[in-house]
């Protein structure tokens, strides 16, 4: 088959996959590594595993690009979500909502702890894949998920060390306010007493989520805050933009790459 340019987005993609599924000539083309995550075994001093300078490095957040370390050509393109339209907060639910996957699995990394402690004073319910197993209320379809969380007063962001979360990115857009650790890309995204509120301290984190189930009218005005942030920040369109301008850079399509690798965040 013919292609344009390569797009990896894994480290076995790219250390095993290429050599047994790409002929030579197709491993030479126009090529994107997407870096999803932030580094795992070092958060300051860890070498991606893609070293080619030849090789487009995109990172889903700033902080991640912040966080690797890298040496070849890098950009920067913020997810995109497409919610359901109709998909509106109505906060009637007196609970948060923690989306996570595998939780249990995961652990300390992605809050299992810190839900674990905020719920003997919050009431919380559990999604995602494997959240039964912690006593949620197990894995709900995607294209239900927006009518679920348009349901709960806010939602609750707990990850120490991830990426941001494209459930996060999701209630935003259906109008939740959300409660979060101040960790990661989050600082960049919640203004505390704007769209949430953002901590380090999860006695804190408790204390605004009894504030908001008591007072829906609050919540409410905090996630339609949230909600127009997400519209312009996560918007598909955005997003759309930003990796058309990218493939067309790499690609030797565009007229001026300069400028398109500087809309995408490049650096």
């Amino acid at each position: 088959m013919k292609f344009d340019c390569v797009l990896y987005q894994s480290r076995s993609n790219w250390e095993r996959d290429q050599f047994t599924t790409l002929s030579a000539a197709q491993r030479e083309l126009p090529r994107i590594y997407l870096e999803h995550d932030p580094p795992r075994e070092s958060p300051v001093d860890q070498t991606h595993w893609m070293d080619d300078p030849r090789v487009l490095l995109v990172h889903v957040t700033n902080f991640n690009a912040l966080m690797w370390h890298t040496q070849g050509p890098s950009a920067v393109i913020e997810h995109g979500v497409l919610t359901a339209a109709d998909a509106r907060y109505t906060g009637h639910v007196e609970r948060g909502l923690v989306v996570v996957n595998n939780l249990s699995e995961r652990g300390r990394r992605v809050g299992a702890d810190l839900v674990a402690t905020i719920n003997t004073e919050v009431p919380l319910d559990i999604t995602g894949m494997g959240s039964a197993a912690c006593g949620g209320r197990g894995e709900v379809p995607p294209m239900e998920m927006p009518y679920v969380m348009a349901d709960y007063r806010f939602f609750l962001h707990p990850m120490r060390w991830t990426s941001l979360g494209l459930a996060l990115c999701e209630a935003m857009m259906v109008g939740m306010p959300i409660l979060g650790v101040a960790a990661t890309e989050l600082p960049t995204v919640i203004r505390n007493g704007e769209s949430g509120f953002i901590e380090t301290d999860p006695a804190r984190l408790a204390e605004h989520g009894r504030r908001l189930l008591a007072d829906q009218g609050e919540a409410r005005r905090l996630g339609a805050c949230a909600r127009e942030v997400a519209m312009e920040r996560f918007g598909i369109e955005r997003f759309a933009r930003d990796w058309e301008a990218v493939f067309e850079s790499v690609t030797g399509r565009a007229s001026d790459t300069a400028q398109i690798a500087a809309a995408a965040g490049g650096v």
